[in-house]
C-alpha cells in the first residue's frame, strides 16, 4: 500500500505541475469533463458501488479532508464525503494504533523489587507455598499476581513449599520448644 500511495502521489505531483501553466478557461473544462465522465460512470456501475484500493483511498482522504463540508457536498464525487471523512478518520486511527503499539510485545516483565521480595519470602520462610508468599505482599499494598509469584519461584528454581522443606515433628517441636516452655510455665498448677 505504501508503494501504490507513494506512485499516486508523485503522479499526481506531475498531473499539478501540468496545471500550472494551463490556463482558468483551460482548468474549468478539464473539470467539466471529468464530471462528466463521472457521471457517466455512475449510470454504467448503478447500483454497484465503485472499489477504491487502500492507495486510493489514503489519497482521497489527504486531499480532500481539508476542504470544509459544504465544499466536499457541491464537488462531483464517485463517494458520499462522509466517506471521505471517514476514510480520513481510519488513516489516523490507524496512525496512533501503529504509534502506541508496545516495542516489545508480551507481558511486561515484574518489577526487579518484587522479584526480590519474593525470593527473600521464599528463603527466609521455607514451609511457605506461592499463594501464602503472594499474600504477604498484598498486607502493606504491593500487587502481585499468584501466578506471577509462582513464575518468579519457578524461574529461581526453587521448588514448591512441600519439596523445599520437609519439617518433621522432632525439627517443629525444636523450633517452638521456647514457646512451648513459655505457655507451659505459665499456667498455674492443677
Amino acid at each position: 500500500m505504501l508503494l501504490r500511495l507513494a506512485y499516486l502521489g508523485v503522479t499526481n505531483a506531475f498531473a499539478l505541475l501540468r496545471l500550472l501553466p494551463m490556463s482558468d478557461r483551460d482548468k474549468d473544462t478539464e473539470i467539466l469533463s471529468l464530471r462528466h465522465q463521472i457521471m457517466v460512470l455512475e449510470r454504467q456501475l448503478g447500483k454497484d458501488r465503485p472499489r477504491f484500493s487502500p492507495g486510493d483511498r489514503a489519497f482521497l482522504a489527504a486531499l480532500l479532508h481539508r476542504l470544509p463540508a459544504a465544499t466536499l457536498r457541491r464537488l462531483r464525487l464517485l463517494v458520499r464525503p462522509e466517506t471521505v471523512l471517514r476514510w480520513h478518520r481510519d488513516l489516523h486511527a490507524r496512525r496512533h494504533a501503529a504509534r502506541s503499539r508496545p516495542k516489545r510485545p508480551g507481558r511486561p516483565r515484574t518489577i526487579r523489587s518484587i522479584r526480590l521480595l519474593v525470593l527473600r519470602l521464599a528463603r527466609e520462610n521455607t514451609a511457605w507455598g506461592y499463594r501464602r508468599i503472594h499474600g504477604e505482599p498484598l498486607v502493606p499494598g504491593i500487587k502481585v499476581a499468584a501466578s506471577t509469584v509462582w513464575q518468579i519461584l519457578k524461574d529461581a528454581g526453587i521448588d514448591p513449599a512441600p519439596e523445599r522443606s520437609t519439617t518433621t515433628w522432632s525439627t517443629f517441636l525444636h523450633s517452638q520448644a521456647d514457646a512451648l516452655l513459655a505457655w507451659t510455665s505459665s499456667r498455674p498448677p492443677r
